[in-house]
C-alpha cells in the first residue's frame, strides 16, 4: 500500500510554532516561500491569518522525532 501523507509541524525548521515549515515540507516548497506567502495574506486579509495560524498550531500535531 502506499504511504499516506500527513501534516505535521516542523520541529527542525520551525520559527514559531513550525506550522509554515511542515505546510512546506507537506508541500514539498522552500519554508521561506510559505513564510512570505502567509505575510502576504495577513497584511492582503487585516491579519486574518494570525487566527488562521493559532488554529493551525492548535490542530495539527508536531512531528514525531525518530531519535531522541
Amino acid at each position: 500500500m502506499a504511504d499516506i501523507k500527513r501534516l505535521y509541524r516542523s520541529n527542525e525548521d520551525k520559527m514559531i510554532g513550525g506550522v509554515c515549515a511542515g505546510i512546506a515540507e507537506y508541500f514539498e516548497l522552500d519554508p521561506t516561500l510559505v513564510r512570505i506567502g502567509y505575510v502576504l495574506l495577513c497584511v492582503f486579509t487585516a491579519f486574518t491569518g494570525v487566527a488562521a495560524y493559532l488554529i493551525l498550531w492548535i490542530v495539527v500535531p508536531p512531528k514525531k522525532n525518530l531519535y531522541p
